[in-house]
């Protein structure tokens, strides 16, 4: 089979894409509005690119409603990004992922996703929005730059301060111990998701 991308639609794209670069990790993402009313949710066009500095990157796209002629408009968080410069990365595991999926409705500016899915807040050590209390792992991060690409979204962040449940890492070598961390993974949309308990290791060559 052989598919040439400059004969498809940007949605037809997206299948292809969704459907083969699997599994991806999930961004949970949480931010605050210049009032400091909090937003919540997932993306799965979500990766780590570095370590020195610390980045982590992810793609929100935009709302739209084409069948009613309403023009596109940038999702909230990145709305809520390009006011305040912070937003958290909370990660995903099996504990907490029908909570996630709950977040991904598109609910009107200012609505909370937090509460409309059962879900509590704590404070961030170095940014304004604070992380998901029931997330295993959460970066807080600054703005680095927001890229702008035909019509995709990038927003790359240096990474400040993390929050990881105690037991996933061992503190004394900040390696993971094995069977402490389940993250669910995206599989192909709208509806596909895998989890990652079967894991195993395939040493490298010396």
């Amino acid at each position: 089979m052989e598919i040439d991308f400059n004969t498809l639609r940007p949605g037809e794209r997206y299948k292809v894409l969704a459907s083969l670069v699997t599994p991806r990790p999930i961004a949970w993402v949480t931010t605050v509005d210049g009032t400091g009313r909090v937003n919540a949710a997932p993306f799965s066009f979500f990766n780590v690119f570095g370590s020195n500095p610390p980045i982590v990157a992810f793609a929100p796209g935009n709302k739209s409603d084409a069948a009613r002629g309403v023009p596109a408009v940038p999702k909230d968080t990145a709305r809520n990004i390009r006011e305040t410069k912070e937003f958290v990365v909370n990660l995903v595991d099996e504990t907490v992922g029908e909570a996630m999926v709950q977040t991904a409705a598109e609910l009107e500016h200012g609505v909370s996703e937090i509460e409309a899915a059962g879900l509590h807040t704590a404070p961030s050590t170095l940014v304004g929005a604070p992380r998901i209390l029931e997330s295993p792992v959460a970066f807080e991060c600054r703005e680095w730059s927001t890229l702008e690409v035909g019509s995709n979204r990038l927003v790359i962040g240096t990474v400040h301060h993390v929050h990881v449940r105690d037991g996933i890492l061992d503190p004394e070598t900040l390696r993971l111990n094995p069977g402490q961390f389940a993250p669910l993974g995206r599989m192909a949309s709208p509806d596909w998701y895998c989890k990652t308990g079967d894991q195993f290791e395939m040493p490298r060559p010396e």
